[in-house]
């Protein structure tokens, strides 16, 4: 919803310009997948590290979830987070659900997706 109200504040604005819609907020992929999976109540533990790492189910043992360096970037940053310094001063926009709740939209909004059929 935010970033759908910040296209239509650039749409009214008196001219063209690029803007960046972005939280300002940066996490990893451990914290967004621990995040992830907190939305569905399930605690995760983490074992091994780098390419051997996975995530387990705390409750049932079962790793849920592995590395694949198949969808590594192939010249990582050392930080990606969003400047919408210019998106607030000029359009008095900023991000208003945190990352917490915007992950758990993500996940709820998937898993109705998949309950009606729909293939990723």
């Amino acid at each position: 919803k935010d970033y759908v109200e910040g296209m239509h504040a650039m749409l009214q604005a008196p001219k063209a310009d690029t803007f960046v819609l972005a939280s300002g907020i940066t996490t990893t992929v451990r914290d967004f997948v621990k995040m992830s999976f907190e939305a569905l109540d399930i605690a995760l533990v983490f074992e091994g590290e780098g390419v051997n790492e996975v995530a387990r189910d705390k409750k049932t043992g079962k790793v849920v979830v592995k590395v694949n360096p198949e969808f590594f970037r192939p010249a990582e940053v050392d930080l990606l987070i969003g400047d919408a310094s210019k998106a607030k001063e000029q359009l008095n926009w900023s991000a208003k659900t945190n990352l917490n709740e915007l992950c758990a939209m993500m996940v709820k909004t998937d898993l109705e997706r998949a309950k009606n059929g729909f293939e990723f």
